[in-house]
């Protein structure tokens, strides 16, 4: 397995994945351990690795203007291609129109996503937190990377010599956890196999699929489409000055992890490697990006949530006014922000939408059946983004990012 490419590996395991959960059902109990103790493995190393990376990684940037820059530039990006990806959605799904005529006798049961959301100004409200161990306990992303940032900021602005102490120790936490990861990235192949042989199994009929849902898959798939093959390789060619081919090879691990995991948050250990040593983007970058964009930049979250909302709506036969549409996509932006990098957490930003606009929350049992699906799909387009940024930041800060020379130099300085 050595000789083969690690990610036709993760694409290998993939596909016996999908083949095992298609003709092995009773059986597949034998291999989805795999997959549990890949993602545990993941999640174990996700939270000392945001802290860490983002800590080092502001230390390393050196000064309040520097940062400022980097993270003026790292929200446009944002916030920019976020919109783009809403406004694709929106102008497929008022092209196709996949819920005039829907089977409303699909609607299920949307108990377990009732409760009370918090409003935008809540959440950014919560983004301070009372209790860091608290928050590092309970996995509170959005706090975790605020205060690694104010900590990292401060590092800079108290005297030389703790200063130093403290970025070294940082520095050398962050390897160490790096090492960590790079062992449990070796097991991606046969994690993927685990998870996606387990999905498969448990995934519904093909007749639950047909007709108008199977048009409302192809909306959202086509639109992630248009943005991860149009959209993003426009603006890595024209504004990162990049080759978008290039960079797509070079994330075809995380990439296909992303698909596999559904979760950008479980992805991130992954993504981080391959954008440093395939792409060549500095440590320094890829620490503040990364982490943050795998928790506030999701364009495909983006774009299946305004989809999803314009979908329920033509079902229950409301004809949403262009106000309306506009209300959607702003709230589609905010949620998306606010959406954690984990499964199925789109699904619960879209009520927000819905009750923005006046839709019944019931409308969320409509897309049930078909989540599981699409949400692989959007995660995918929000890793990638992430991505895209990660080069776009790093070229405009002057790195060299397609000098094969210089990865191989990184490469060895870092065995």
């Amino acid at each position: 397995m050595k000789k083969i490419a690690f990610h036709w590996q993760v694409l290998i395991g993939l596909i016996i994945g999908v083949l095992f959960g298609l003709f092995l059902k009773d059986y597949v109990s034998y291999v989805s351990w795999m997959g549990i103790v890949f993602l545990r493995g993941l999640r174990m190393v996700i939270i000392p690795l945001i802290l860490t990376s983002i800590i080092s990684g502001i230390a390393n940037i050196g000064n309040a203007e520097n940062l400022g820059r980097l993270g003026l530039k790292t929200m446009v990006y944002y916030i920019s291609t976020s919109l783009l990806a809403i406004i694709t959605g929106l102008f497929f799904v008022n092209l196709i129109k996949p819920g005039v005529g829907a089977d409303l006798g699909l609607v299920k049961q949307v108990t377990e996503l009732s409760a009370v959301q918090d409003s935008f100004s809540e959440t950014l409200l919560k983004i301070i937190p009372t209790n860091i161990f608290e928050a590092l306990t309970s996995g509170e992303m959005l706090s975790i990377i605020f205060f690694a940032i104010v900590f990292g900021f401060f590092i800079t602005k108290v005297d030389k010599k703790p200063s130093d102490f403290l970025t070294d120790m940082f520095n050398s936490l962050f390897e160490v956890i790096m090492k960590i990861t790079m062992l449990v990235i070796k097991l991606t192949p046969l994690g993927v196999l685990g998870i996606v042989a387990k999905a498969v199994s448990d995934a519904p009929s093909i007749t639950e699929f047909a007709g108008r849902m199977g048009i409302y898959m192809i909306t959202v798939i086509l639109g992630l489409f248009v943005h991860t093959f149009i959209s993003l390789p426009l603006v890595l060619r024209f504004i990162g000055k990049m080759n978008p081919i290039w960079h797509f090879k070079n994330m075809a691990t995380p990439l296909l992890t992303a698909f596999s995991t559904a979760s950008s948050s479980a992805t991130l250990p992954l993504t981080m490697n391959a954008i440093e040593y395939k792409s060549g983007v500095s440590n320094k970058i890829s620490s503040f990006t990364l982490p943050l964009g795998a928790t506030v930049n999701m364009d495909g979250t983006a774009l299946y949530e305004c989809v999803a909302a314009m979908f329920i709506a033509q079902a229950y036969g409301v004809d949403l006014t262009l106000g309306q549409q506009v209300i959607v996509v702003l709230t589609a932006l905010l949620a998306s922000i606010g959406a954690a990098g984990i499964p199925m957490a789109g699904l619960v930003m879209i009520s927000i939408i819905l009750s923005a606009v006046g839709l019944p929350l019931e409308g969320l049992g409509l897309i049930l059946a078909v989540d599981q699906i699409l949400d692989m799909f959007r995660t995918t387009v929000n890793v990638y983004s992430d991505t895209c940024g990660a080069v776009i930041i790093a070229k405009s800060e002057g790195e060299i990012l397609n000098d094969k020379k210089l990865i191989n130099n990184i490469h060895e300085n870092t065995r």
